[in-house]
């Protein structure tokens, strides 16, 4: 009888060992497990570039996806829907959800549009809400090198010797490419032929098969062309030159002393997102940009890191101020739609 008990007592302690253990195992599994299931449970987000893939924007929008998919644990892909401009793209983020699974990967050219088309079904300031500036580039004027020109000036001047024989490419019109062409045409009094395309990509492929003469295109597009001597560098459009490709010189430093222009990419969520939302976006978006691995990628491509702070309200304020200043080019330009 005593040994029966004393048996018991071995299995019912063997029995409470073993549901100690699976306890102390459960809860030192318990937070990544959590971790886990909440990742899993994240929704997808959707980077909407409004251009084909292989341009500045879808560039941009691929690093940083790339940077808050690993800091957040939260899947980011990018989404391609070109056309119009970037329009269509978006149109069809305005048009989507609002819990802020879906957003716009948008540039200048979305700054240029609110004046350059009459009939738009969107509005950038009142029907996208800023999210935060993600890079900002110079453009660059490059050539095919077939053409006999070495610099800025004789570019010019073969342009006024021949009115309407050289082309200028761009990802389409009312681009921040396109509108770099039409101010250095009414700074310069020259007759260059616009050339539109449905993204930067397609655009160079015929530069660099001499189907068109030039581009003043993004320099993270071209440099590594430029940098194999498949295209030639003629100037920057920014003030100063650009710390990437020192080398090349400002159009300002060309004879232009008026002519700046600073292409831009940022974030931006449908209107109706939760105000603390986008905020919160737009905090994950700053640590991204801080990373190494971003800061690596950019430098290889020629983008510059936006300067801090970079927060809603001063990116939103930023795009104001940018849908001023197109607005007047536009004009002087006669480029308007109908």
């Amino acid at each position: 009888m005593k040994d029966q008990m004393l048996m018991k007592n071995i299995a019912l302690k063997a029995n409470i060992s073993r549901l100690l253990m699976s306890l102390a195992l459960c809860l030192t599994l318990s937070p990544s497990y959590s971790q886990a299931q909440t990742n899993a449970a994240q929704p997808t987000l959707t980077f909407v570039v409004g251009y084909a893939p292989g341009g500045t924007t879808d560039i941009i929008a691929r690093i940083v996806a790339k940077e808050l998919t690993l800091q957040t644990g939260q899947t980011v892909i990018v989404e391609n829907k070109a056309g119009a401009n970037s329009n269509i793209g978006a149109e069809y983020v305005t048009s989507g959800p609002t819990n802020g699974t879906r957003f716009y990967v948008g540039s200048t050219a979305n700054a240029i549009n609110k004046s350059l088309y009459k009939k738009l079904n969107y509005d950038i300031e009142k029907d996208l809400s800023a999210v935060a500036l993600l890079g900002t580039v110079p453009n660059m004027l490059v050539i095919n090198p077939a053409l006999p020109i070495q610099n800025v000036e004789q570019y010019i001047a073969y342009a006024r010797a021949n009115p309407g024989k050289l082309t200028c490419a761009s990802s389409g019109a009312g681009s921040a490419i396109h509108m770099s062409c039409e101010l250095f045409k009414i700074q310069t009094n020259t007759n260059i032929l616009h050339v539109p395309y449905k993204g930067s990509s397609l655009a160079l492929n015929d530069l660099l098969g001499g189907q068109v003469s030039s581009i003043f295109d993004n320099m993270p597009s071209v440099l590594q062309q430029v940098r194999a001597g498949k295209l030639r560098a003629l100037g920057v459009t920014t003030a100063t030159r650009s710390s990437f490709a020192p080398d090349i010189p400002t159009l300002a430093e060309s004879g232009l002393p008026n002519f700046s222009v600073q292409a831009w990419f940022g974030l931006f969520a449908p209107s109706a997102t939760d105000p603390s939302l986008v905020k919160r976006v737009n905090a994950n978006v700053t640590r991204a940009l801080a990373a190494e691995a971003t800061k690596t990628s950019y430098a290889s491509a020629g983008i510059a890191i936006p300067p801090n702070p970079n927060t809603v309200e001063t990116f939103t304020a930023f795009v104001s101020q940018e849908v001023q200043k197109w607005a007047t080019v536009v004009k002087q330009s006669g480029t308007e739609t109908q």
